[in-house]
């Protein structure tokens, strides 16, 4: 009786921690996603100001 307390107790603390694995995990997706726009809209915000930059005026 008591190996089954033991079992079920570390049966549940894995459990515990795959759900906290996985809410970080969920989490850290999140933020690259974030992170991997933010980098594409600042990269084509400068390609833009090299473009004006770099050709001829208007007149």
């Amino acid at each position: 009786m008591r190996t089954v307390l033991w079992i079920v107790g570390i049966v549940g603390g894995a459990l515990v921690l795959l759900g906290l694995l996985l809410e970080a995990v969920r989490w850290l997706v999140l933020i690259g996603a974030v992170a991997l726009v933010v980098v594409i809209v600042l990269a084509f915000v400068r390609g833009r100001q090299l473009l004006r930059r770099h050709s001829p005026g208007r007149r």
